[in-house]
């Protein structure tokens, strides 16, 4: 008896067919204790932020057909499959589900977040492993791993453990690339940069004895974390201001009036506002000249200047009210329309505000 080919392919329910038989006989999983010539493979843990898209397809058959090379000539190949629990990226994801719930994580709490978060793993970690399945990758199922297993958890601590040690890894507060929103340091990989059209301030800081120096700034709601002027040495505007102290508006505190070659004599005045706590050259023109280190911005973003009345406001409601307020006092030059690029979490789109963080960091140089 014959049956009649079918017209038109269908893959899934001939390669569902094979792979079944491939796992039913084992094909993938690996002998530890095999004569043949060993070759292991991570698969790069996709995100468990949602399913799998074509640029894993692509990755998952280059892999895929390394395995598989190498098992044709002769190797047992341990192809290990896994996937990442992604951490704040997969934060977002249930945030954003939560907003178009009309809630928030806060209002529902730790235990109930982690929860949802918890199921959300179960159900897209199986997603992704069905992919998996349907691209046809020989991974060994065996030794799945997740980045929140036990003893995957035990065996990253053991590691930094095990760096402390050594002296490769130390605790230390540096400026970072802070995002307000996740509440969380970011790499420089992780920040989109948009342009912007902002406005450049210029504003007359009083030099003790008499004078004045005008700074140029887009951010004025920083310079209450001012805690010197910079200019360039070569800059005969400014050589004999070199070694004096300027006053702080709205604050009065003294700055100290420094030369360093990181200032360029043709953006604003020429004159630089050394915000260490706040800006990532301001933190390296400190570290040179000692400069102390203020802090100005709580984790959220809001301003953090106990005994000033913009404590606890947005930082773009502090830049009103002090742009407000230096213009009464006559110290506000002009303003000029500025455009400039400003960079952004690649997460949750907020805008990164530069800050002062206690974080681990990695000793590169002792580790080649």
């Amino acid at each position: 008896m014959t049956s009649e080919m079918p017209k038109a392919f269908d893959p899934l329910a001939v390669e569902a067919g094979w792979y079944a038989r491939w796992e039913a006989d084992a094909l993938f999983v690996a002998d530890p204790n095999s004569d043949k010539p060993k070759f292991t493979m991570c698969f790069p843990p996709p995100n468990i932020t949602g399913e799998l898209h074509m640029g894993h397809a692509l990755q998952t058959a280059i892999y895929d057909l390394i395995a598989r090379f190498r098992r044709m000539n002769g190797q047992e190949v341990l192809f290990l499959p896994g996937y990442d629990h992604a951490a704040i990226a997969t934060q977002n994801v249930i945030e954003k589900q939560l907003a178009r719930e009309g809630t928030t994580k806060e209002e529902l709490g730790r235990e109930r977040f982690a929860a949802r978060v918890e199921a959300w793993y179960e159900q897209v970690g199986a997603t992704i492993i069905n992919q998996l399945r349907l691209l046809g990758a020989s991974m060994d199922w065996s030794r799945l791993r997740f980045t929140m297993d036990s003893r995957y958890v035990r065996s990253v601590m053991t590691a930094f453990v095990a760096f402390y040690d050594r002296g490769w890894i130390y605790r230390a507060p540096r400026i970072v690339n802070w995002c307000p929103h996740d509440r969380s340091a970011i790499s420089d990989l992780e920040i989109e940069w948009e342009e912007h059209q902002d406005t450049l301030y210029f504003i007359r800081y009083p030099v003790e004895g008499g004078g004045e120096v005008v700074i140029a700034t887009v951010r004025p709601e920083t310079m209450l974390a001012d805690t010197g002027v910079a200019v360039n040495p070569d800059d005969d505007r400014y050589r004999h201001l070199v070694g004096k102290t300027a006053v702080l508006p709205l604050v009065g505190r003294k700055l100290p009036i420094v030369a360093d070659d990181a200032v360029e004599k043709d953006f604003g005045t020429g004159a630089l506002k050394v915000t260490p706590g706040h800006d990532p050259m301001d933190y390296e023109i400190g570290q040179r000249h000692g400069l102390e280190i203020v802090n100005a911005m709580h984790e959220d973003g809001s301003m953090h200047v106990p005994g000033l009345p913009y404590d606890g406001m947005p930082a773009l409601g502090a830049r009103k009210r002090i742009v407000e307020e230096l213009k009464a006092q006559g110290l506000l030059v002009k303003q000029e329309p500025y455009t400039h690029e400003v960079g952004h979490c690649d997460r949750c789109h907020a805008v990164i505000e530069p800050l002062i963080s206690e974080q681990w960091w990695l000793k590169m140089a002792e580790m080649r």
